[in-house]
């Protein structure tokens, strides 16, 4: 039961990433939707060959090279389990390269973004990973006895969204803006989405998929909760509400506002209440819609999904909020303490920030990863992949 139970969960966090590709394949211009779809999936693949070789051992400790006859019994558990676990945190580890896709997209080049992926997947991500969720180099057994409680992440807020979303950072600032966004005089100019549809679907996907991807992270059909499928739904409408009142309706906020909540309660959802989980769905849908405006009209970082904010900063307030609506005196669960869910989202943030810089850093200084002017004029679908997205219609 817990086999089919941690496969079903998989399978709905597989079909996120149909939602993560749509939802950029919507927001971005349509001389660029091709290659949104093309990177997403192989990202995907690049990710499971970097988490099967490397990642998993790194963060576990567990390798599968061993005879068929050992593998089902592998890490002590009956029936393959730690197969299919690693089939299910593997779909987490691929959403990392999932979320950057967002902020880079419309101007970074196909293979060193694939370098890119397999370096965070295999040794940047497990390296946190392996911390928080293995308990690796004494990293919890510290905070717990300083600060009297481990870091609390159930779903990854901190863990994957705030390590996709600040990894993020360090690769839009080195790649730069989209050419046209920003005049030399400080102007913003405005770069419509392609088509709203496809970013409503892909938000709906993503939707759905969260209740695997939350539910399911208790890891055995007898560990799952209500409390988390009902803390989930609340933070999602939450975050929409809020999003589609301080972002005046727009579709764009509006349906990243419900991922915005979604984000934000991965890291309690198993320990607060249900109205404090609509609190930080509500909160961090105010937090995308005030952090991406800011972010890209006064900062001018063009971060084309806001997944900086959205993945990031709203995952980092999900790890805090952990450590305030989960103590007993807001009605939670207990076992959290502020302080230890304060420093241990910082050391995610710190992590991730350093990690991107580097990885990405490196890559540009040795073999470039921004697309020439002129293929980013012509529009990653043709320089790329030699293919629109509506090739019959380019014949008329």
């Amino acid at each position: 039961m817990d086999v089919f139970f941690l496969t079903m969960g998989a399978a709905m966090v597989l079909a996120m990433h149909a939602g993560f590709a749509f939802l950029e394949v919507g927001t971005v211009r349509k001389k660029n939707q091709v290659n949104a779809l093309v990177r997403v999936i192989t990202d995907f693949g690049f990710s499971t060959v970097a988490y099967f070789f490397v990642c998993f051992a790194v963060a576990y400790g567990i390798t599968f090279f061993v005879p068929v006859p050992e593998l089902n019994n592998i890490g002590g558990a009956a029936n393959g389990y730690e197969m299919v676990h690693f089939f299910f945190l593997l779909t987490f580890a691929a959403a990392i390269p999932a979320i950057i896709s967002g902020g880079i997209t419309e101007r970074v080049r196909f293979w060193p973004n694939v370098l890119a992926t397999v370096l965070l997947v295999g040794l940047v991500y497990p390296f946190f990973e392996g911390m928080i969720w293995a308990g690796n180099f004494g990293y919890q057994a510290w905070l717990n006895e300083v600060f009297g409680a481990e870091f609390h992440d159930f779903a990854g807020s901190v863990v994957v969204h705030s390590m996709g979303g600040f990894l993020a950072l360090g690769a839009v600032i080195l790649l730069g803006a989209r050419k046209g966004r920003y005049t030399k005089d400080g102007r913003v100019n405005a770069i419509l989405p392609s088509n709203i549809p496809f970013l409503a679907l892909g938000s709906w996907i993503l939707c759905v998929g969260w209740f695997g991807f939350n539910v399911m992270s208790a890891g055995t059909a007898g560990g799952a909760s209500g409390l988390v499928a009902i803390n989930s739904l609340l933070a999602m409408v939450g975050g929409l509400i809020a999003a589609t009142v301080v972002g005046k309706n727009d579709p764009g906020f509006v349906h990243n506002g419900a991922l915005a909540g979604l984000v934000a309660i991965c890291a309690g959802s198993d320990i607060v209440h249900p109205l404090g989980a609509l609190l930080i769905g509500l909160t961090a849908g105010v937090i995308f819609v005030y952090g991406f405006t800011f972010m890209q009209n006064k900062l001018k970082i063009d971060d084309v999904l806001g997944v900086i904010p959205l993945h990031g900063v709203c995952g980092a307030w999900g790890g805090i909020a952990a450590g305030i609506f989960g103590t007993i005196a807001m009605g939670g669960a207990g076992g959290v303490t502020f302080m230890a869910q304060l420093i241990g989202t910082l050391t995610g943030v710190v992590i991730a920030i350093a990690g991107g810089f580097i990885v990405y850093g490196i890559i540009k200084a040795t073999i470039g990863i921004r697309l020439s002017e002129e293929d980013e004029h012509l529009g990653a679908d043709l320089s790329i992949h030699k293919i629109s997205s509506n090739p019959e219609e380019d014949m008329v």
